[in-house]
């Protein structure tokens, strides 16, 4: 089900200087949004980007975000209903793709990912 990494996200209390770190020390060049796309082959991409503490993307009071992307998200989203896991966001649907969440046990968001 899962085809890999997609993302992952993290807040920043210094958004300039932990990307110029990551610039200068990993060689990792953020684009204006932010982030920047890891690509090991034609078939996969992670995203690894940073984002302020106050971003409404993810809870403000969650660290970190995982997006793992997923080969078919209506297939993922049928697995997840036959489990008893229900979405934490209704599909959003953009140019960049599919994308469903749910929640660990912990209540962690996570975001699934269609490419």
């Amino acid at each position: 089900m899962i085809k890999g990494f997609g993302g992952i996200f993290w807040r920043t209390k210094h958004l300039d200087e932990v990307k110029r770190w990551y610039s200068e020390v990993l060689k990792i060049e953020m684009g204006d949004w932010n982030g920047t796309m890891i690509r090991p082959d034609q078939e996969s991409e992670t995203i690894f980007s940073f984002f302020t503490e106050e971003d409404p993307y993810f809870p403000t009071e969650q660290q970190v975000m995982l997006n793992f992307q997923v080969h078919d998200l209506k297939e993922t989203i049928q697995h997840l209903n036959q489990i008893g896991v229900p979405l934490a966001k209704e599909k959003e649907v953009s140019e960049f793709g599919q994308f469903i969440w749910i929640k660990d046990p912990e209540g962690r968001l996570i975001e699934l990912w269609e490419k």
